[in-house]
């Protein structure tokens, strides 16, 4: 085929096409497109040939480079990716234009090629002390978290020591992601740690932006409203108390973030927000009085909770631990709400509740129902939990781990007046469970 013939294929200019030939122009991004379309093959049949021509064959240029790097994360080619970074970060003045496609491909969701990014611009400046290292370790956080714990955990203690070093606006999202994966973890006091710096730095961040006349467009904000942070402080401090069954420090927190006089904003992301914040905070005022004991408190709180269908298991779950601590017959509430029991995951004003801490509050839920029938000599109760577990592979795991501390906590407490037949019952129960799983 001539020149001509394949110029008018590819709608490339003769003249262009010809001197790219010869090796007397470097091919741009949108001439290896067209010679690959002329040639009908796949778009990334040359990637890895034009890598080379890049660096072997010509000097790097930025203008080639760019869109080269967007098209391969489009099209998954992360090998093509890692070859163009290792070759450019020989020269430090492209890390901060790799660090800017990274963002990009980040806020797209390109989350695999952005890490690809992220993790080299991280290693080239790992001496430097600056806040482009900060976000890279935040990025590369927020895209290690997922479904296994040990990893979510291994992320959080890497990027923990850099949290302090971004700007305020990640820094409240970093914290808040932080709290969060302690949560799950269920590391109770670094969660109330991390709780306290977010609660000083939102407040700081706060009072100084209603003390500012002038708001400045170009100033990078944080994902929520500011007094989100404010109140999702005080939320997670309350969660840390009830955790140590502490239900009047508790319940001090509660109306800390109850309190909205302070707050000046009106726009409607704030009005959600704050509507959220007093439906979790009228909840669990009734509920921490019916943890402390109160049985009197119970049925306003069943009648609250029945209109909040996205609250309704987690409140059972702590109605179980209640029962099961003051030794209270609650057949009714389960027979009630007996449609919520099968796990589900629930959405609120700020999305779904989170995975993990849902799957791993499921297992416990199941562990207390299974006591809670045990103790009350209920055997068609055991049944049910084996029929709801059939398909909760993970779940019933978690469960046996739950039933298996509580019985040998419950025997080393036993003395020679405690019905062995119930301890053998539940052994039977784990065996049964441990079969399906």
């Amino acid at each position: 085929m001539s020149i001509n013939q394949f110029a008018r294929l590819s709608g490339i200019n003769p003249g262009t096409l010809s001197r790219v030939v010869g090796g007397q122009q470097p091919i741009a991004m949108n001439h290896l497109e067209r010679i690959t379309k002329g040639m009908h093959l796949p778009e990334d049949h040359f990637y890895s040939l034009y890598v080379d021509e890049c660096f072997l064959h010509s000097s790097p240029t930025w203008r080639r480079l760019r869109p080269f790097l967007l098209r391969s994360a489009e099209l998954g080619r992360l090998d093509c990716i890692e070859q163009v970074v290792q070759n450019l970060l020989e020269n430090l003045t492209y890390a901060p234009m790799l660090f800017e496609v990274a963002e990009g491909l980040f806020q797209q969701g390109q989350w695999q090629a952005a890490a690809l990014l992220y993790k080299n611009v991280s290693a080239s400046e790992k001496y430097q002390n600056s806040e482009r290292l900060a976000v890279c370790q935040f990025r590369l956080f927020r895209i290690a978290l997922g479904d296994d714990q040990t990893l979510n955990l291994q992320a959080a203690l890497l990027f923990e020591c850099y949290v302090d070093r971004l700007d305020e606006a990640d820094q409240l999202d970093g914290l808040k992601h932080l709290v969060n994966v302690y949560y799950s973890l269920h590391k109770w006091d670094k969660v109330d740690t991390l709780a306290q710096e977010m609660l000083h730095v939102a407040t700081l961040r706060y009072n100084l932006q209603c003390q500012s006349n002038r708001r400045n467009n170009s100033e990078k904000t944080p994902e929520k409203p500011l007094c989100f942070y404010i109140l999702y402080s005080h939320l997670m401090r309350a969660s840390v108390c009830e955790e140590h069954r502490d239900y009047t420090s508790a319940l001090k927190f509660v109306a800390r973030y109850m309190d909205i006089s302070w707050i000046q904003e009106i726009d409607e992301e704030v009005k959600r927000t704050i509507a959220q914040f007093q439906e979790w905070g009228i909840a669990n005022s009734l509920l921490y009085r019916v943890m402390s004991g109160q049985v009197g408190a119970l049925t306003e709180y069943l009648e609250h909770i029945s209109f909040q269908k996205d609250e309704i298991f987690v409140a059972l779950y702590n109605i179980l631990i209640t029962a099961n601590l003051y030794d209270w017959n609650i057949d009714y509430i389960l027979e009630q709400f007996a449609a919520y029991i099968p796990y589900r995951t629930y959405p609120t004003e700020f999305g779904e509740y989170n995975q993990q801490i849902m799957t791993d509050q499921y297992a416990k839920f199941l562990a207390e129902l299974v006591i809670y029938y045990t103790n009350n000599k209920n055997k068609e109760g055991i049944s049910l939990i084996l029929h709801i577990t059939r398909f909760e592979s993970e779940s019933i795991t978690k469960c046996i781990d739950q039933l298996e501390q509580y019985l040998i906590k419950r025997l080393l407490q036993s003395n020679k007046s405690d019905s062995l037949p119930d301890w053998q019952f539940i052994s039977q129960t784990i065996n049964s469970m441990r079969g399906l799983a």
